[in-house]
């Protein structure tokens, strides 16, 4: 990907195949999120925020064809517990890895389902999934470890969750920076 217009652009596209129609203002409210890496897009996430207020907060997530969010949580703060988050898959697959004993290992046969970016081997340390395919979904509890992967094709994923403070993030790999490289 050349620019961040194209990455932009291309978000509206698995958008609009997903069936979610934006306003104008909407559409120029996207943001690409970098996280301050080199390998974007391997390693980033597009989204659009239509409200976060105390209580709820509702966004649409974009992944690119094997796009990943690098693994993080979202802890405690002020009277919270950490944001608790409800991922619905809209559009493509999603292959979300959280720390939860109850999901399968990714390790089956020894064949990965995912693989992470270039040099983040140490970084990513939740090595259990559940697929998300449309009408899927998959309640994230606070202050849990996750990370996530388009499939193939790509994904469209709706966030509902408590309030949003992704200043607050705690990544596991010390090279993300949240708030760097949003536009």
């Amino acid at each position: 990907m050349k620019t961040l217009s194209e990455a932009r652009l291309r978000t509206l596209v698995l958008l609009e195949q997903a069936g979610i129609i934006l306003t104008e203002a909407e559409k120029k409210r996207i943001e690409i999120a970098t996280f301050g890496l080199a390998d974007y897009p391997v390693s980033g996430l597009q989204l659009l925020t239509y409200i976060n207020a105390p209580g709820y907060c509702a966004k649409e997530l974009v992944l690119f064809p094997r796009q990943t969010c690098p693994e993080h949580l979202h802890p405690p703060f002020a009277d919270s517990s950490g944001k608790q988050e409800t991922f619905r898959c809209r559009w493509g697959e999603v292959y979300l890895f959280v720390d939860d004993e109850s999901l399968p290992a990714d390790d089956v046969d020894d064949k990965p389902v995912c693989f992470v970016p270039e040099d983040g081997n140490k970084w990513y340390t939740c090595h259990r999934h559940i697929l998300l395919r449309p009408g899927y979904q998959y309640t994230i509890a606070p202050n849990t470890r996750h990370w996530f992967q388009a499939g193939e094709r790509g994904a469209v994923v709706s966030e509902f969750s408590s309030t949003s403070r992704d200043e607050l993030d705690i990544f596991t790999d010390p090279r993300v920076d949240r708030l760097a490289g949003i536009t």
